[in-house]
């Protein structure tokens, strides 16, 4: 069912330090939903997603996954219960081949025939890396390093899959390319909570959207009613 809920946030607040990153922030996720979370530099995005992915721990609040609290257990053990995690950068493993990274990515599949069922669904969704699978990593393009990060983290065969800003510094092409991905991962029913600070491109294939504001999110709903929003129109669309 689509509309079953698969990851709640309630009232999150994370800490570093004395300084409130993010301030009583609540989410939900249902399965196959695109879920946009958009706003600036500094807003909190990527802390928040690091608290989900057991990263950054929670003062307080809670974060459920098919009702079960996950907040406070490790990161591998977010991973082991079916959370992906692509952070923000490109991150590889720059000596290692791109196959070598991807079998990393799948580090908790011992069945070898799933295994390699995921491979060819990674290399199905994005060709560039099954034709450089010898590559060492570090010498790919960056819109190919971002591919590698998202293919290392669909190798666990995920639920949910975070993704932090990943169309961030890449060339218009390649960021259609990567758009094209994201959007086939949601129509073979994974369920995807997409940061980005690009809010056009992210408008166009949410199905519901955060707009998060210095720690807090100030509003939320419809792609179409937030891109109507006065206020995201002259902060984020060019009026």
């Amino acid at each position: 069912m689509r509309d079953k809920l698969l990851l709640k946030l309630k009232n999150i607040v994370v800490h570093y330090g004395s300084i409130e990153a993010v301030k009583g922030v609540s989410i939900k996720l249902k399965e196959g939903d695109l879920i946009g979370l958009v706003g600036a530099n500094g807003a909190g995005k990527s802390t928040l997603l690091r608290a989900i992915s057991g990263l950054e721990k929670p003062t307080s609040g809670e974060i459920l996954l098919r009702g079960e609290r996950i907040d406070g257990i490790t990161p591998q053990n977010v991973v082991m219960k079916g959370i992906s995690h692509v952070p923000e950068g490109k991150r590889v493993f720059p000596y290692m081949t791109v196959y070598e990274n991807l079998r990393m990515g799948g580090f908790i599949q011992k069945d070898r025939a799933k295994f390699k069922d995921r491979l060819h669904e990674v290399y199905e969704l994005f060709p560039q890396l099954k034709n450089k699978c010898s590559q060492e990593a570090g010498t790919l393009s960056g819109g190919e390093q971002q591919m590698l990060a998202i293919g290392r983290a669909l190798m666990n065969n995920p639920k949910v899959l975070l993704m932090d800003e990943p169309t961030i510094g890449l060339a218009p092409l390649i960021v259609e390319l990567l758009i094209e991905g994201i959007v086939k991962l949601r129509r073979r029913g994974l369920s995807i909570l997409l940061v980005e600070q690009n809010i056009r491109a992210a408008l166009d294939i949410v199905t519901w959207c955060y707009v998060m504001e210095l720690g807090r999110i100030v509003l939320e709903g419809s792609p179409a009613d937030v891109a109507a929003d006065k206020l995201v129109k002259e902060a984020y669309l060019g009026g």
